[in-house]
């Protein structure tokens, strides 16, 4: 199997300078199917030179591009996408482990999200004018590009997380080089290979394969990036940010979530409201085996629909089809990773040591044609009587588990579902209109779904509280996060001040 060449500098692809390479592998299977360069410090510091240079050298012409220009490039690479919709849902599918379904409403979303700030940037007013209380002063506050961007990205939603950084970066005239996860690394290289097609100068895209050190941590503390943004889990985060911190630079992170998804029984009065409610919960735990840092992977339900709720829930969950993303009829795939799946199993074990209660799941599944036995596959599972001192309550699993908490009052359930270091998202399920505004006016999270879970906008702002992160991403202030504000003051009248007699 021959490497790829997956190094993106100046606008030409190359190895890494060491020469060394990394094989991807199958979740399905633990095979290897593709083989990636393997960079180092070395391919970052050229990677930010030809993107310094892109930015504010000789060829610096993306930041003084015309914003319609920009614009119309972000709408050409849309369309690209939706042409290659089919195998850059395949692609996403196998790197990752998702359905193929799955991989495609990702390359829809990816698209959406550059139409979108395609749309913003054309649509906004030339700058804020300001009232400086003067006939003879003319006052404004623009936005200017940061500069060179650092882009991190994780491996669970590889090609829309990059889009959710490169479509604002671009939009807002910066250059960039981003690292995707050495894990899921290839649908990114698509994504590059699509900005050159669309046109992007030389220089303003780069890409650096490898690991988060020495690859993301040179990128961080590099002293000429000007911002960072970091999407993974907290433990990075929190290395990402000492790392920029010498440099000063903007940093954003999203860092992931442990998300309540709090029932009413009022939610389920009805047999349809029950079924509902009971497919969301489904749905919000398990998509992409729990790979998601949204996932509702806390069920808050009210003590009375208990027994019911959780047991119709195990039902399901049980009939749940793993086996091979592509595979047919196949509804949920493998975790992404060797490691992914040993820390899934650990945590399981604390939770049951802890006193927890297996109502479905709990272990590997059974080999299957579709389901290699050496494949990374977890079976979705059910924990009832959970509390908040256990860890698999507390920290981010990320894998196909779902923790059951119960309340009875309303303010029992709000405690429950702020009782969370993290602060990204959560899910309130009630037939009462006025309760459900109370309970998502009392949230401590950035995302709050009244009787739905997991949709989002790109021009609403996505991010978190608490240890969730910093700043946001889509909507204006997505854009935001990739701008400096200039106050521009001009006196159309100078004379002497004779603050000094002279």
């Amino acid at each position: 199997m021959s490497a790829q060449q997956t190094i993106f500098v100046g606008g030409e692809w190359r190895e890494a300078a060491s020469g060394a390479t990394r094989e991807i592998l199958d979740p399905a299977d633990a095979r290897p199917f593709a083989v990636v360069s393997e960079g180092g410090a070395e391919d970052v510091d050229a990677a930010v030179d030809a993107a310094r240079e892109a930015f504010d050298g000789g060829a610096g012409v993306w930041p003084r591009t015309a914003v319609i220009e920009r614009a119309a490039l972000l709408r050409r690479v849309a369309g690209l996408l939706r042409r290659d919709r089919e195998s850059l849902g395949a692609l996403e599918s196998r790197d990752a482990g998702k359905t193929v379904e799955e991989g495609r409403v990702d390359v829809d979303c990816v698209a959406d999200a550059f139409a979108y700030f395609a749309d913003l940037v054309t649509n906004e007013s030339g700058g804020r004018v300001v009232d400086a209380g003067s006939p003879d002063v003319h006052s404004v506050v623009v936005h200017e590009p940061v500069g060179v961007c650092a882009l991190i990205t994780p491996w669970n939603y590889p090609l829309l997380q990059a889009s959710w950084k490169i479509a604002p970066a671009l939009a807002a005239g910066n250059t960039f080089v981003v690292k995707p996860s050495e894990i899921t690394p290839l649908t990114t290289v698509a994504l590059i290979d699509l900005l050159t097609e669309a046109g992007l100068p030389p220089g303003v895209a780069n890409l650096v394969t490898g690991a988060g050190d020495p690859v993301g941590a040179r990128m961080a503390e590099h002293p000429d990036v000007d911002l960072v943004s970091f999407t993974g889990g907290l433990a990075s985060g929190t290395k990402v940010m000492r790392a920029a911190a010498p440099g000063v630079k903007k940093v954003a992170l999203e860092l992931g979530g442990k998300n309540p998804n709090v029932v009413f029984a009022d939610s389920c009065a009805t047999d349809e409201g029950f079924d509902t409610a009971v497919d969301q919960a489904l749905n919000a735990a398990f998509i992409h085996s729990g790979q998601v840092c949204s996932a509702g992977s806390r069920l808050i339900v009210e003590e009375s629909l208990r027994e019911r709720f959780v047991a119709e829930l195990a039902r399901r969950a049980a009939r749940i089809r793993l086996g091979r993303g592509s595979g047919e009829g196949v509804e949920c795939g493998p975790l992404v990773s060797a490691g992914q799946l040993a820390k899934t199993e650990e945590y399981v074990a604390s939770a049951l040591a802890d006193g927890a209660v297996l109502r479905a799941g709990g272990k590997r599944p059974e080999p299957g044609e579709q389901r290699p036995a050496a494949g990374y596959f977890y079976e979705p599972t059910v924990l009832d009587q959970c509390h908040r001192e256990m860890r698999v309550v507390r920290e981010e699993v990320f894998g196909p588990v779902l923790t059951v908490e119960t309340f009875r009052t309303e303010d029992e359930a709000v405690a429950l579902a702020n009782d969370t270091e993290y602060g990204l998202a959560g899910g309130v399920w009630t037939a009462d209109p006025g309760r459900a505004r109370r309970v998502a006016g009392r949230l401590r999270h950035g995302t709050v779904w009244i009787n739905d879970f997991h949709p989002y906008l790109p021009q609403a702002e996505w991010g978190g509280f608490g240890k969730s992160g910093i700043g946001r991403e889509l909507g204006p202030a997505g854009l935001a996060e990739y701008r400096e504000a200039k106050h521009i003051y001009q006196n159309l009248a100078p004379r002497p001040v004779r603050w000094f007699a002279g």
